[in-house]
């Protein structure tokens, strides 16, 4: 079976990143249903029979490699782009570990998923790229996608949530006049301070009632065409 290694933040990034991927893939590629998916690749993280990563987790994961007898090459923390920005250098490291991956241990792992919260940094994606840069003419070819939510993964949902009923209609009403601005179409003004009326998970919970399934409507059920309106997830 093909492998597309997750690499996220936490558990609920994984789960709405990889519906999204699944329903552009299955809108782009015209023969392809979404009950084949499942025949055709499985999203797995760095380590065999796990569903994704955590980024806070890839050192340690590294390193039980290098025990395990997987010769990590040296890194030198740079490129011929010059010094990775950020995230760079743990991706160009997880790149590096994913390729031995699938040399000495067989696994067919075709790709990898990056997904990160820029959280108001910029550079975060920034250095991913120069991670894929650098990466993209050596063998074996592993493709490299590149998910950022602006600031983070609460924006997907905004972006992709309508009102239902005329409650949802109200309490939407009020947080645009609250806030001046419409935090679905403009989420990414949200801001990550806790405790605060512009906090992306606040706003998400009183759209939602924080009510999960709710939740997932906004990333499993609108239109695509909807969930693009601001450039939300940038590949």
């Amino acid at each position: 079976m093909i492998e597309v290694i997750v690499i996220v933040e936490g558990r609920m990034d994984a789960v709405t990143a990889t519906k999204l991927a699944e329903r552009v893939l299955v809108e782009k590629v015209d023969w392809l249903e979404q009950e084949s998916l499942q025949h055709l690749f499985q999203w797995t993280g760095l380590d065999s029979g796990s569903e994704y990563s955590c980024w806070k987790d890839t050192n340690d994961i590294i390193d039980r490699a290098k025990k395990a007898g997987i010769p990590m090459p040296r890194f030198l923390g740079h490129g011929k782009t010059g010094s990775l920005k950020a995230d760079g250098a743990a991706a160009m490291k997880i790149v590096n570990l994913i390729k031995l991956l699938h040399l000495k241990e067989h696994r067919k792992i075709a790709a990898v998923l990056f997904i990160r919260d820029l959280d108001n940094q910029p550079e975060r994606r920034r250095g991913i790229e120069q991670a894929r840069s650098e990466h993209e003419d050596r063998q074996p070819q592993i493709e490299i996608i590149i998910g950022t939510a602006d600031r983070m993964r609460e924006a997907w949902v905004l972006n992709g949530f309508i009102p239902s009923d005329l409650e949802e209609k109200r309490i939407l009403a009020q947080l645009k006049t609250k806030l001046t601005f419409d935090p679905c179409e403009e989420a990414h003004k949200l801001r990550d301070d806790p405790g605060e009326d512009r906090n992306p998970k606040l706003v998400v919970k009183k759209l939602t009632d924080g009510d999960i399934v709710r939740e997932q409507q906004c990333w499993e059920e609108t239109d695509l065409e909807m969930c693009d309106r601001e450039d939300l997830i940038r590949g």
